[in-house]
């Protein structure tokens, strides 16, 4: 069953006759247009997708469901006024100036309805991503780890396109020496020193990757590496469906805090993958959901000793029986 009708079931079962998505990959994932601009899918029985001008033509070629140019709010009030219903469902992160401009005499309530579906991927989607992962592993291979971190990261971010990579998954990391320690830090002009913390990811077919390696050349730097990836072992072990996302998080934590450094691990120990590289589910102690087949995970302890140095090591997991990890990239590049 595709994601559509799976999604339109579920709104029968919970007596939601409508429901407004706005965000561009919701979009993507129930119609399998991914706008460029501005769109709004009306979800029904009979559903109508409103796509900017610009998106007209594309999205006649490649839309599972009616289109229509979107024109103006005001129009768009009024078809969804001549529905005649009595309730209609928001995505959680719609704006208050868009509410305000489709509100009408209908009872509202925001749901993420779409979330428990894609948090589990599907054969094809599985695919996709370990073709992002297999071009982001290949790429990193590649480069020549020298120079200042713009520059490193202009060379990873330049290979993975010429790999076939659409764009990056997110904005690459590459942190070195005292940076290091800035767990999302953004390249400097500074030159390479160690360790070397790299962060990035490929998208291949609009599904993304995510991994972390940090090059380490110290006594203690090594020291740090060995502990994380004892974490990350014990981790991934847990894993299996069933289990709390937070009884990962914890299993992972512990190992850390028992070498002394629980207070230098400041994130989660990882995040859902698929459209976009954070999604559902996040594990951590605030994450009450538990795991299940055909998620697909990353799993990344990190340690960061503020003014020293700090390292990461971050690799994709998916949910069968248990842990599968599809990274193959060694910890070790050099």
């Amino acid at each position: 069953m595709d994601n559509f009708k799976r999604l339109l079931e579920n709104m029968v079962e919970k007596n939601i006759p409508a429901s407004l998505f706005m965000e561009n990959k919701n979009i993507f994932y129930l119609t399998e247009f991914n706008p460029s601009s501005f769109a709004v899918l009306v979800m029904m029985e009979e559903p109508v997708l409103y796509v900017n001008k610009m998106d007209l033509e594309e999205a006649n070629n490649f839309s599972k469901v009616p289109v229509e140019e979107f024109k103006s709010f005001k129009e768009l009030k009024s078809f969804i006024s001549d529905l005649e219903i009595s309730k209609l469902v928001l995505e959680d992160s719609l704006s208050l100036g868009i509410f305000n401009k489709i509100k009408g005499p209908w009872n509202f309530s925001c749901q993420d309805l779409i979330s428990p579906f894609r948090r589990i991927k599907s054969s094809n989607e599985i695919n996709k991503i370990k073709k992002s992962l297999s071009i982001a592993e290949k790429s990193i291979k590649q480069i020549d780890i020298r120079g200042n971190e713009w520059e490193v990261a202009a060379e990873l971010d330049y290979v993975m396109k010429k790999n076939g990579s659409q764009k990056t998954a997110f904005e690459t990391i590459v942190a070195s020496g005292p940076r290091s320690s800035l767990p999302h830090a953004r390249p400097s002009k500074n030159l390479i020193d160690t360790p070397v913390m790299i962060d990035w990811g490929a998208v291949f077919e609009n599904y993304c990757s995510d991994l972390t390696r940090t090059i380490v050349k110290t006594e203690k730097q090594e020291e740090i590496k060995n502990i994380l990836l004892e974490a990350q072992k014990e981790g991934i072990n847990s894993i299996s469906p069933g289990v709390p996302v937070s009884e990962i998080d914890s299993v992972v934590r512990n190992v850390i805090t028992e070498y002394g450094y629980g207070d230098n691990f400041i994130h989660s120990t990882g995040h859902g993958v698929g459209l976009e590289v954070h999604e559902a589910p996040s594990l951590s102690i605030k994450d009450d959901s538990v795991l299940e087949k055909n998620m697909v995970i990353t799993i990344e302890p990190g340690i960061y000793l503020e003014g020293e140095f700090g390292v990461r090591v971050e690799d994709m997991v998916i949910v069968k029986n248990q842990a599968k990890v599809l990274s193959k990239l060694s910890h070790d590049l050099y």
